[in-house]
C-alpha cells in the first residue's frame, strides 16, 4: 500500500509527489506553515488527499500550541493558512470545515484534551478515506464491462487518496479485483505530468496494464475505437454536477462526448460543494508560468513569451454520464440526484454497509 499521508509523533509524514517516478522520498512536516507549504508546492495534492492534509495541518497546528490565549484568534490563523494554498479543491476546505467543526465543540476544553480529540479527528478522516474510496470502487466498477480499454486524465489514484484505490483509479483497482480484464490509457497530464509520472507509476506497480499517451492523442485513440470509457476524479463539483477536474479534463469529455463514449467522474461526496449552483462559480487555481515553460528543471519556451497556467477547468454535467460517491451513483437530472445521495447518506438506515472495507 502506497502511503501518501500518515500522522506521525513527528509530524505529518508525506510522500514527496514531486520527485515520482524516479525518487520515493518520505518527508516529516512539522508545522502547519510547512504543511501549507507543502499542499501549495505539490508535494501532495488530489482532492481526497488535500481534505487528510487540511485536517491534519489544523490538528497539528493546534498540537504546536503552548497556551490557550487568543485561542480563537490562532485557530482562525491556523485555519487560514491552510485555506489560501488551493483554491479550487473543495475537499480542502471541507478537512478545514470538519476540524472547525470540532474545535467549537470542544472549546472550553483543557488545551491538552482539545490537541486530543483534534489529533483523533484528523486521523478518522484518513480512517474514512481508506472506507470510501473502497466503496466508491465498488459501485463504480459495475459499468465497466470486462475487456475494456480506460482513458484517465491526471492522477486520481492512491496519491491523491489515504494511500489505498483512489477515486477514478479506486473503479479501475475494484474492476481488477472483480477478475474483469482492464487496459487504462493514461493522459500525460501537462504540464505538471501527473498521468505520465504518478498514474503510470501506480499502475505498473500494481501490474495494471497502462499506456501512456500524450494529452492530444486522445482523440486518436477513440477514433480508432480503443477506449470504450474514460473515468476521472474531481477537485469540486457544483449542485447540478459540474465538474472541477485538472485542465484538459474538459477536452476530454468533449471528445468522449464525440464517439459516443460514457464519462464518469468518480469523487466523495466531500468533493462536492452544495453551497454552489453551477460550475461558473468554481474558482480556478492559476499556477506558476515556469511549470509551462519548462520540463525538468530544463525550460521550453522563449523567455519573452506570456504564459497562461490555470490549473484546473470545468466540465458541463451535460457531458457527464455518471458521477459514483461513497452514497450511491447520480445521473441526470444532477441537481436532484446529487442533494438527494445527501439525504440518504445523513440517513444511517439507508447505508450499504455491505460495501465498507475494514481499516485494519
Amino acid at each position: 500500500m502506497i502511503r501518501t499521508i500518515q500522522w506521525t509523533d513527528a509530524g505529518v509524514e508525506m510522500i514527496d509527489q514531486r520527485l515520482l517516478p524516479n525518487e520515493e522520498v518520505y518527508r516529516v512536516y512539522k508545522t502547519v506553515d510547512e504543511v501549507a507549504e507543502a499542499i501549495k508546492t505539490m508535494v501532495v495534492r488530489g482532492a481526497p488527499a488535500l481534505g487528510i492534509a487540511a485536517a491534519m495541518g489544523v490538528a497539528l497546528g493546534v498540537r504546536n500550541l503552548k497556551t490557550t490565549d487568543n485561542l480563537d484568534a490562532e485557530f482562525k490563523r491556523i485555519c487560514d493558512t491552510i485555506a489560501v494554498t488551493r483554491p479550487t479543491a473543495r475537499n480542502l476546505f471541507w478537512g478545514i470545515e470538519r476540524m472547525g467543526e470540532v474545535f467549537k465543540k470542544y472549546r472550553q476544553a483543557p488545551l491538552s484534551e482539545l490537541q486530543q480529540v483534534l489529533k483523533e479527528e484528523a486521523i478518522k478522516v484518513y480512517h474514512e478515506d481508506l472506507e470510501t474510496n473502497r466503496r466508491m470502487g465498488r459501485l463504480g466498477q459495475e459499468f465497466l464491462k470486462d475487456k475494456t480499454n480506460v482513458l484517465t486524465h491526471c492522477n486520481a489514484g492512491a496519491l491523491c487518496a489515504a494511500g489505498d484505490w483512489g477515486t477514478a483509479l479506486g473503479v479501475i483497482r475494484a474492476a481488477v479485483e472483480k477478475g474483469k480484464q482492464i487496459r487504462v490509457f493514461a493522459d500525460e497530464t501537462r504540464p505538471f505530468l501527473q498521468g505520465a509520472r504518478l498514474t503510470a507509476w501506480e499502475l505498473t506497480k500494481d501490474g495494471i496494464p497502462c499506456t501512456l499517451i500524450t494529452d492530444n492523442m486522445a482523440g486518436y485513440f477513440m477514433k480508432a475505437g480503443q477506449i470504450q470509457a474514460v473515468v476521472v476524479g474531481a477537485d469540486r463539483i457544483a449542485t447540478n454536477g459540474d465538474t472541477a477536474n485538472k485542465v484538459g479534463t474538459y477536452s476530454v469529455a468533449v471528445l468522449a462526448k464525440e464517439h459516443d463514449i460514457p464519462f464518469y467522474v468518480a469523487a466523495p461526496l466531500s468533493t462536492i460543494d452544495l453551497s454552489i449552483q453551477t460550475g461558473d462559480e468554481i474558482p480556478i487555481e492559476q499556477r506558476s508560468p515556469d511549470e509551462v515553460s519548462t520540463i525538468g528543471g530544463r525550460r521550453v519556451a522563449p523567455l519573452a513569451v506570456e504564459i497562461a497556467n490555470p490549473a484546473f477547468d470545468v466540465t458541463p454535467n451535460r457531458l457527464i454520464t455518471a458521477i459514483f460517491t461513497d452514497a450511491g451513483v447520480a445521473k441526470q437530472p444532477y441537481s436532484e440526484t446529487i442533494p438527494a445521495l445527501f439525504k440518504k447518506w445523513e440517513d444511517p438506515s439507508t447505508k450499504d454497509t455491505s460495501l465498507d472495507h475494514p481499516c485494519h
